[in-house]
């Protein structure tokens, strides 16, 4: 197995986002955003996903974050999947439940090319810090989308926002850490099909 890294950049009108990371790391993050709680967030996914990630954001936050938070989960999701490659030997599926206090998370992935993800976080604020609650979950789903995966994740209870969206992402990150763990002895792809594509 080669190392599992990739750069990436994402460029456009609205954003300038760039990706470094290296999936087999030991959780070492540089974050800049722009928006502290999703440097939080971010962060967080790196470190109990065992990631090495370095990722910056350039966005036009004097429209709002919606761009600049949509973009750093577009750009991650991609760089993870550049990195994985062709998936031989991994576990594929796996899932995690994290607890932050009163709050509880589960997710459940698929490392399968086939994006899909359903988020469920019941969020009531309007934001934390300078994030919209309603863009937390649109992180995770536009990181499904470019990762190729199949991603499920709900807090399960809780009634402090921070943690209960800290939890969920926890949760993503051991769920994924789980999934991507290359198995001894394992030299295909885990796929019926013979291909994960």
């Amino acid at each position: 197995m080669g190392d599992r890294t990739a750069q990436t950049e994402r460029k456009t009108k609205e954003t300038h986002v760039k990706v470094d990371l290296n999936l087999d790391g030991t959780g070492q993050a540089n974050i800049d955003t722009g928006i502290g709680f999703l440097d939080h967030m971010l962060h967080a996914l790196a470190k109990h996903a065992r990631f090495d990630l370095t990722l910056t954001c350039k966005g036009d936050l004097h429209v709002d974050d919606h761009h600049s938070a949509e973009d750093c989960g577009l750009a991650l999701g991609s760089a993870f999947d550049k990195a994985l490659g062709k998936r031989v030997g991994i576990l594929r599926f796996s899932h995690a439940y994290c607890p932050l206090d009163e709050a509880l998370s589960r997710a459940v992935v698929d490392i399968s090319s086939r994006p899909y993800a359903q988020v469920n976080l019941g969020l009531k604020r309007e934001k934390i810090g300078e994030l919209s609650c309603e863009m937390i979950p649109h992180v995770l789903q536009s990181f499904a989308t470019e990762a190729r995966i199949c991603l499920h994740v709900e807090c399960l209870y809780g009634f402090n926002d921070h943690h209960r969206a800290e939890s969920a992402f926890k949760a993503t990150a051991v769920a994924l850490r789980n999934a991507i763990t290359v198995q001894e002895g394992w030299t295909d792809v885990p796929s019926t099909k013979g291909v994960l594509s």
